[in-house]
Parts: structure tokens; sequence; C-alpha cells
């Protein structure tokens, strides 16, 4: 890093953690986060601010965007949903890590090393999370029963690796929105693509890993399958299938993963063809 990069990460390091910290605060008092959520919230936005607005810029357009797909037909997602998922209401602070931390590991990335390959990464990474986001908060909406997306077999609204048209759609929206958002703040048309292949690849990926690996649970007292440890009805659930580690915050770190590193090698395989 040379003196004027690290002159300039002193400058945006305090007014970034106060954007942040504002954030998160007013996300906390709307119900969006508890508290340690925005103080997780508060450690990812500082280090993506720290790498520049653009980077903060963003991530803020991602929760945002998220946000408020989560507050359309709230009482009715908890209704149809809430026995099934692990977690709801506000996000915690693993439920943050998962979502923002590829892309805050990212921007530390960029400011040790300001490589263009860090914005394909960390675009790709947020636009997995956003995709898959997306396309869990619109799919429970759908008026039809969600399907497997490995055997096309009918499962619970909820259930993780469960996919739905209207979902699908969103979740490919989620991508080409982070996409279309990069391109907007200054980021290179191959971030943008890197974008909304990542954001593709790593729903992709979550999906397909929530459909095989993540951990099952089921309730003997309601004879229901779910992802909770405590059911809806105050009793213990027992473990059914899947790995017992590997819970949903696991499963939507992996799709990060997978669209940073499919968003960084888009890039760089763009970049070798010369396109």
């Amino acid at each position: 890093m040379t003196s004027d990069a690290a002159h300039a990460l002193l400058g945006r390091l305090l007014p970034g953690l106060a954007a942040a910290g504002t954030v998160a605060a007013i996300a906390h008092r709307a119900g969006a986060l508890t508290g340690r959520g925005a103080w997780a919230a508060t450690a990812v936005g500082t280090a993506c601010v720290a790498a520049g607005w653009d980077w903060g810029a963003l991530l803020v357009a991602f929760f945002v965007a998220s946000t408020t797909l989560s507050r359309v037909g709230h009482a009715r997602k908890a209704s149809v949903a809430a026995g099934v998922v692990a977690k709801a209401g506000p996000r915690d602070a693993t439920q943050v890590l998962a979502n923002g931390g590829a892309f805050a590991a990212c921007a530390v990335g960029y400011m040790l090393q300001r490589s263009p390959l860090w914005y394909a990464a960390g675009a790709g990474g947020l636009a997995a999370a956003t995709a898959d986001t997306w396309g869990t908060e619109v799919g429970m909406l759908a008026g039809s029963a969600p399907r497997s997306i490995l055997s096309w077999r009918p499962v619970p609204i909820g259930t993780s690796g469960g996919v739905t048209i209207i979902g699908t759609a969103a979740s490919i929206a989620g991508a080409i929105f982070i996409g279309v958002t990069a391109r907007a703040f200054g980021w290179s048309p191959s971030a943008a693509w890197s974008a909304v292949i990542g954001g593709v690849a790593g729903a992709t990926a979550d999906s397909i890993l929530g459909a095989t690996l993540q951990a099952r649970r089921w309730c003997d007292h309601c004879q229901a399958a779910t992802e909770r440890v405590v059911h809806t009805c105050g009793g213990p659930t027992v473990a059914a299938a899947g790995m017992t580690w590997l819970d949903n915050d696991a499963v939507n770190v992996a799709g990060a993963v997978v669209g940073a590193l499919t968003g960084l090698a888009t890039t760089w395989i763009a970049g070798r063809s010369g396109a």
C-alpha cells in the first residue's frame, strides 16, 4: 500500500465507522437487526467503506433492497414458513456475517492489493447473497409449493433447497441488481458481469447444498420436518438428515464464497481471452 493510499484509508476510516454505525443503529431501531447484528453490520460496513465509498454504497444497496423485500408479505411468510425456517425476525450477527462477510473480506483484500480482481470477487459474493435472499423472500410468496432443486418433489414452504419459478426469477433479478448497481457506482463492465454470473452460481450452489448436506431436523410432537432446533411448539427437535453442523448460515457462507470465486474466474477468463 502506497503512502497516498494509506492516507486515503485513514481519511475514510472514522467517517466510515460513523456512517456504518448510523445505518446499523437505524436498522436496529427499525427492527431489521438485533443488537449484535447491528455491531456486526457496523464492522462489515466499516471494512467496506475503508476500501472505498463505492464498496460501502454497494453494501447499503444490498441491505436496503433485501430488507425491503423481507418486509413485503411478512405476515404471510411468517404464517406459512415459521415452523420450517431456522431463524425469523431481525437478522443476528451470524446472519450479517454470513451474507456480508465475503464482500467485506474482498474489500479488505482490495485495500491490501489494488487489483481489479477484488472487484470481481466482491461483486460475485455480494450478488450471490442478494440472489439467495431475493429468491427466498419472493419465493415464499409464490402461489405454488416449492420443489426440491434436485428431486423436483414438492417440499414445505421455507425448506432450504426448495425452488419456485417466481423465486428463481427473483434470484436472477437480484444478481442483475447488484451488477447494474455496481456499474452505476463506476465499477467495470467485467465486475458487473461477474456479479450476474457469480450471483446465479452462488445462489444455485446454496440451493444444492440446502437440498443435500444442510442439517434437517424433525419434531416428534408435531410430526413435521423443520430446520429449527426448538420447534414453534416449544419442543426440541432431533437430527433427521444432513450434517448437523451445516446450518443455513453456513450454507449461506458457502454460497457467497462460490459466488466470489465464480466472479473472480469470470473476470480472469475474460482478461485472458482479451474480452
